[in-house]
């Protein structure tokens, strides 16, 4: 079976070092989707829809290619979020997170253009959070890091401290679920070892 080289279609670096740390090197080719344009209030649906514009804006430009996109959002207390607009905005963000837990949904698409199919598929991980003092949550979002992440957070730098614990899959919550893109390479016919360099 010819195995088509991965694209990555987003500009997450996050996303990008998880597929390295699983021996996959991918082509990144952001998308530069506009994400504006999906309007959806439940976040299952919302996300998928999202990870599919992505890869689809990125699939003309390869001719054989297994192309993958992802979109992630917090719900928290029936609200969705994505990156926070501004620095107040995520101040305002973890004051509401703060010593409550969310639900972080990842889209998963995947377009194999060899076999003209694509599977698209949502992964939602619990996330809860800790109590945090005024001082903390500016000192935190002073360092820059929540301005690039949905949810305002990234598990894997200084916002794995005020994470309590998590349900579910741990790297879904940096972007990408693994165990889920074994299964779905799985389910198109590839075996993950079969991008190992």
């Amino acid at each position: 079976m010819v195995i088509p080289p991965f694209v990555l279609a987003s500009a997450s670096p996050a996303r990008r070092r998880l597929l390295q740390t699983v021996g996959i090197e991918p082509i990144v080719k952001p998308s530069d989707f506009d994400e504006s344009q999906i309007q959806l209030s439940e976040p299952a649906q919302l996300v998928q829809i999202l990870a599919q514009r992505k890869a689809e804006t990125v699939v003309t430009q390869f001719e054989s290619a297994l192309i993958m996109g992802c979109d992630s959002v917090l719900a928290l207390n029936g609200e969705i979020y994505g990156k926070p607009a501004d620095a107040c905005d995520a101040i305002a963000r973890w004051q509401l997170m703060q010593g409550n837990f969310g639900d972080l949904y990842t889209g998963h698409v995947l377009i194999d253009t060899l076999q003209n199919q694509t599977l698209v598929k949502c992964q939602v991980t619990r996330v809860y959070f800790a109590q945090m003092s005024d001082r903390a949550i500016q000192a935190y979002v002073a360092t820059g890091e929540p301005l690039n992440c949905a949810g305002a957070f990234a598990l894997e730098g200084f916002g794995s401290l005020f994470v309590e614990k998590i349900t579910g899959c741990h790297s879904n919550v940096i972007g990408l679920s693994l165990p889920l893109l074994r299964q779905m390479l799985a389910e198109l016919g590839y075996d993950v070892t079969d991008y190992w360099q």
